[in-house]
């Protein structure tokens, strides 16, 4: 561990006093602010450290050049001093928070005098780090049309391969005080620009455009390279550190955003200030934005099953409900025909009740389901049967209103369902031996739904099918969200992932249940799958294999091939089927339909995988 900075105690304070609304505040009544030989400069507002050592002061004068003028949601300018000082941990950039539309334009010389702040982005509780600003100001123009400070480079060469410092475990893991180490680590490099005028060159997407009008480039086009032309996000260790965020300064009435996916190109010269917000940390607001070249990428369409082999596929279909278009249950029904093959198992996640997010007290699907399957049988697909267990009114998360639960599909002609007293929302499914072979008290059933861990949350739904004379014990997951994580960018290194905890118990009840039937029958065939909403590296997928209980099938992919899901230009696992060791033989597809184009049916990709069982 490398010694903090002098200035640790003084930051560790002002976090410790941080105000609710994402303001940290120094102290009250400071006097103005200058530095030891002159007055005071943007670099001696930065500082060597995250957090301002000016901050909760009041300066005079400050002078810049302005780079980016942003009329829209946090309303401010950015200026950067062109005579910059010689260290190249103190950015030349700053951000002036103006609250209502600034009244300068690029090119203008100013001074500023105001308030120095630190703002939190989602608030002091979120793990963000904080940007540091000007706020409450006094705008004076000297002269206008000025030539812009030179933007510094963002590539290859100049981001560092290592991702971020370890935090001080005198400060909670927090990295806030540390002296800034840009040409060691990624993190401190994007900090020591904060504000600053900064550009790339041609860059490869890696995370499509988002109905917010943003999207993810890769400056390392190298890095962890998905086969499709994403980014792998492949260990807690892999935090990809060539990604980067992409925004506009223009209003999109004005300009509208590109629309991209993955593997597209986004070419030329991307030039404006950096910023840093809550929803995927620095941020790259584009003055000048590069052009989108296409690529040809297509959605994915997986092998047909041949007739000795069952086919059993997963797929989140995102809050599906009768309210929604009929487009998109249109649209998901031709994805299960034609690029899942029509599998002969389906577990559905975030199937809603047959009003959506209405709370009504509504907990039947009926509706939602018969509109499904009747899109997939006019889509040329089979006539599916489902099976599922309503689940208590507000009692599984998700959409508020919607109750959502998981749904098993299963084609009739090719696989039968084995009822056994179908259980209830809160009755348990359990194991008992019928001629030396494993069977479930409750088929549909839901396992263990009293247990702690699926408080709030989504209850495993276990079912038992019969394949040309084989039975097959097949359990559908929803796991609980990773809402509440810190994101990678957090100031706590490593950040806080408070979610697995939740995530961890469930997969240990899952694993105890495959565990159950395995003691009754050794080489059962059982399929644990759905949003497991967890890496195949994480302690969630190692809790649900222990023992050897259960195989990710996953991991048999190459690793360039293991991902269902993109967030912030991570290709990234989150569901996922695994195997118990009777099934030794498959074939394994991640489907990829949805998660890395900007056209999306839901926000997954499908998984499949067919055996012999």
């Amino acid at each position: 561990m490398r010694s903090s900075h002098p200035r640790s105690a003084a930051v560790a304070a002002l976090v410790a006093t941080a105000l609710a609304t994402g303001l940290l505040a120094g102290s009250a009544g400071a006097a103005e602010g200058s530095a030891a030989d002159g007055p005071v400069r943007i670099h001696d507002i930065q500082g060597t450290t995250r957090i301002s050592p000016l901050a909760g002061k009041q300066v005079a004068d400050v002078e810049g050049i302005v780079t980016g003028v942003r009329t829209y949601g946090s309303r401010g300018f950015w200026i950067q001093d062109p005579d910059a000082d010689d260290n190249d941990a103190t950015s030349e950039g700053v951000f002036v928070f103006t609250s209502s539309v600034p009244t300068v334009t690029v090119g203008d010389a100013v001074k500023v005098s105001g308030t120095v702040g630190e703002y939190v982005p989602g608030g002091v509780n979120s793990g963000n780090q904080s940007v540091t600003q000007i706020s409450k100001p006094v705008v004076t123009v000297v002269s206008a049309g000025n030539a812009l400070p030179e933007a510094a480079a963002i590539n290859e060469y100049t981001v560092p391969a290592e991702y971020a410092p370890a935090g001080d475990p005198a400060a909670a893991g927090s990295i806030n005080g540390l002296a800034l180490e840009p040409a060691r680590y990624a993190l401190d490099f994007y900090e020591s620009l904060e504000g600053m005028n900064v550009k790339i060159g041609t860059s490869r997407v890696v995370g499509a455009t988002d109905p917010y009008s943003e999207l993810w480039v890769t400056v390392k086009g190298w890095e962890n390279t998905a086969k499709r032309g994403g980014t792998i996000y492949g260990s807690y260790e892999s935090q990809n550190t060539g990604r980067l965020q992409i925004q506009q300064l223009a209003p999109l009435a004005q300009q509208p955003f590109p629309v991209a996916n993955v593997g597209d190109k986004l070419t030329g010269t991307t030039e404006g200030p950096l910023d840093f917000n809550q929803f995927g940390g620095y941020t790259l607001v584009a003055r000048t934005l590069g052009t989108v070249k296409a690529g040809t990428l297509a959605p994915e369409k997986t092998k047909a099953q041949p007739e000795h082999e069952l086919a059993v596929a997963t797929y989140n279909v995102e809050n599906l409900d009768p309210t929604d278009p009929q487009a998109k249950f249109d649209a998901l029904a031709k994805a299960v025909v034609e690029n899942l093959a029509s599998p002969d198992i389906l577990a559905l996640e975030e199937i809603q009740d047959d009003n959506g997010a209405k709370n009504d007290g509504t907990v039947s699907a009926e509706q939602t389901l018969t509109k499904f399957t009747a899109a997939i049988a006019a889509a040329g697909g089979p006539a599916y049967q489902w099976r599922t267990v309503n689940p208590e009114d507000k009692k599984d998360g998700g959409e508020p209103g919607g109750n959502i639960r998981q749904v098993f599909l299963f084609n009739p002609a090719r696989v039968s369902f084995t009822e056994r007293a179908p259980g209830d929302a809160v009755t348990a499914t359990g194991v008992v031996q019928e001629n030396g072979k494993a069977a479930l008290t409750h088929s549909p059933g839901r396992i263990d739904p009293a247990n702690p861990a699926w408080a709030d949350s989504r209850k495993p739904l276990a079912g038992e099918f019969v394949f040309r004379g084989k039975t097959v014990f097949v359990i559908a997951n929803h796991f609980g969200s990773k809402g509440g994580d810190e994101g990678l960018t957090s100031h706590h290194q490593p950040p806080v992932r408070s979610s697995e905890a939740k995530r961890l118990l469930q997969a240990q009840a899952v694993n105890g249940f495959v565990k159950e039937i395995l003691a009754a029958e050794k080489n059962a065939n059982v399929l644990v799958l759905g949003d497991i909403n967890d890496f195949e590296f994480s302690a969630t997928t190692n809790a649900l294999a222990d023992g050897g209980a259960l195989y990710p099938a996953i991991t048999s992919l190459p690793k360039p091939e293991r991902y269902s899901y993109v967030y912030q230009g991570n290709a990234q696992v989150l569901d996922q089927i695994l195997t118990s060791p009777a099934i030794k033989k498959f074939t394994y597809d991640s489907v990829h339909i949805n998660a890395e184009f900007a056209d999306q049916n839901s926000d997954h990709d499908p998984q499949v995988l067919r055996f012999k069982p």
